[in-house]
Formats: structure tokens, sequence, C-alpha cells
């Protein structure tokens, strides 16, 4: 259940609520013991979402925001009951308003696969980037902020690639968002994707473990490959079902690195189909005759022992229609 118990925001205004183009007003924000513990800087990053990080750093250095009516350091960890007070800026706002934006937030509305007090889960659909930015005006997490106001805290636990759909988990207490990083950390979250490769698999089931490494192009693109310079990554591959041309595979991931399983199948000599970055364009060609139109990848379960309750949890998402009719399409074709 959402907490409607959050306090709501101290205004400072003599304009009316809901006057059009209202300008913005001081706001007063009481710490509560769920907050506490993080920098003063990444607080207020959260909050003012669409704000440029140097404005923040700014607001702070020329002591407008204030915290308990006095300075504070960008390093400042914030306390239970410290008041901070938040200077009038202008947000951007774009993920609350919008013919596209409203559409979205109805859309992940259908889509929630279980919530509680700490916990969202949502089947995310293929298209849509976790949170906005690279000349996006919003994303999942945007999205879900704007559609639940009255929720004081909503964060993503860990990220999809914008054309992969499937489980995503989204913590709504800072305390379990750090709790779920841990497992993440430890790989004790079972994350299991499906997803169509190049070839016939007939590797087995086999555990992959290299090296990847992220480089930032011009324009903030990441591109991904092997190096011995890289972070560990490892990923178990299942085959599921192996066609003439393909092969349904099944990967548990025990590392989160970028593009990690498009990456390593792809350095394997099987790529993900529909995959326009790592894949083979004459293989993507054949399965959009199938009727492929996005990369063949769904984060179809995920599966942790609860930190705060001990109990086992599972989530799952089944294989959206597009895809399944691509596999049917495989099948009838025998390709």
């Amino acid at each position: 259940m959402i907490n409607s118990k959050a306090k709501p925001l101290k205004k400072m205004s003599n304009s009316q609520e809901g006057e059009p183009r209202a300008r913005p007003t001081v706001q007063y924000r009481e710490v509560d013991a769920d907050e506490a513990g993080q920098r003063l800087d990444n607080f207020l990053m959260a909050r003012l979402k669409g704000v440029p990080r140097t404005r923040i750093y700014r607001l702070l250095r020329k002591g407008e925001v204030r915290v308990n009516k006095g300075r504070a350091a960008p390093s400042y960890r914030i306390q239970a009951g410290d008041m901070i007070r938040i200077p009038p800026i202008r947000m951007a706002g774009p993920a609350a308003s919008g013919a596209a934006a409203a559409a979205a937030r109805t859309r992940l509305t259908a889509r929630v696969i279980f919530e509680d007090e700490r916990l969202l889960v949502l089947d995310k659909p293929s298209g849509m980037a976790v949170h906005g930015g690279s000349g996006l005006s919003f994303g999942v997490i945007e999205a879900l902020r704007a559609e639940r106001p009255d929720c004081r805290y909503l964060e993503l636990a860990h990220r999809l690639d914008r054309e992969t759909s499937g489980c995503l988990m989204i913590a709504k207490r800072r305390s379990y968002l750090r709790a779920l990083h841990g497992l993440l950390r430890k790989s004790d979250v079972d994350k299991r994707y499906l997803t169509l490769l190049r070839g016939q698999w007939h590797l087995g089931t086999k555990v992959i473990e290299d090296r990847v490494k992220t480089h930032h192009r011009r324009g903030g693109e990441r591109h991904v490959t092997v190096a011995n310079a890289g972070k560990k990554a490892s990923s178990r591959f299942s085959p599921v079902e192996i066609y003439r041309a393909a092969s349904l595979v099944e990967v548990s991931l025990f590392t989160g690195r970028t593009h990690q399983i498009r990456v390593q199948a792809a350095a394997a000599g099987h790529p993900v189909a529909g995959d326009d970055r790592y894949g083979d364009e004459a293989f993507n060609a054949v399965m959009r005759s199938l009727g492929l139109r996005r990369m063949f990848l769904h984060a179809h379960s995920l599966a942790y022992e609860d930190p705060v309750t001990g109990n086992w949890r599972s989530f799952s998402a089944p294989l959206p229609d597009e895809l399944r009719d691509v596999v049917n399409a495989i099948e009838s074709s025998n390709a």
C-alpha cells in the first residue's frame, strides 16, 4: 500500500492552489527515519528531477538550501528530524504533463505485478527507458513518481535496457533499496531472462565468465566490449528450444553489467535477435520477416529471500505476445 501518512510539503506562497502557471515556492521537507543517512546532494537530486546537477551544487554553495536554518555542505549526512529548506526553483517536469506521459503512466499502472509497503514490481514494456535522459524527457521512474505524487520514495533497484521487457523492481523505502542492493552485489537475486539467439546453441548449459568494458561515445551512447581491463561478467546460458536458424535460451545473471547478455551472446557467436548494436544484420532481417519488431530479450523472473521477513519471494512476467508470436512463426515455418 502507498503510505498515506506522508507529511505534505509546507509551502510559503501568496498564490492560490491550482492557480495556472503558479510561480515556484519555498518548500520545507522534514527528513524521516527512512531517508536518514544519505548525503544532502543526493537527497536533493532525487527530489529535483530535471534540475541540472551543477545548479543544485550552486544552490548549496550560495546557501539557498538550508538545513535546520543553517548552511550545510553537499556531503552532509541528513538525519531524521532535519528540516530542509528547498528554495523556489522551476522544475522541468516533463514527466508530469503531456499526452505521451499520461499514456505512459496509465500503461505502467496496468503492468504492476506486485506491490506492498516496501516494493513495487513492474512488467516493464519494451521501448520505454527506466529513467529519462539522453534525449528522453521521461522514463519508468519519472512516470511512476508523477502517477503517485503521495508516495514519498520511489527508486529503481536495478535497470533494464530500453528495449528489454520484463520484471523490474522499484523500492518504496530507502532502507529496502539498500537491502536489495546488498543482495544484488552478492548475486543473491535469481534473475532470469529469455532470449532468442542466432544459430543452434550446442554448448549445453554453459556458464560464461569474462570481463567487459563500457565505452562512452559522443552523445552519451554506450558500447560494451569484452576486454581484459573490464569488469567481471558472469552468466549461465541454458537452451530451452533449438530450431534450425535460432535457439530460445534462458540466461541467469550472476553479475549485472551493462548490455551483459547481448555482449556475451555476441562474443559466443550467437547474437541476440533484433539487437541493432551487437547483432547480425542478416539474421535480424530473417527474424523481421517472421514478425520480430524489437530486440528479443525479456526478464521473465526474479526471486530472492526477503531481507526483512526471511520469506522466499518470486515474481514472473510471461513472454509478451509479440515475442510469443515470433516463436510460433519460427515453429510453423521450421526456421
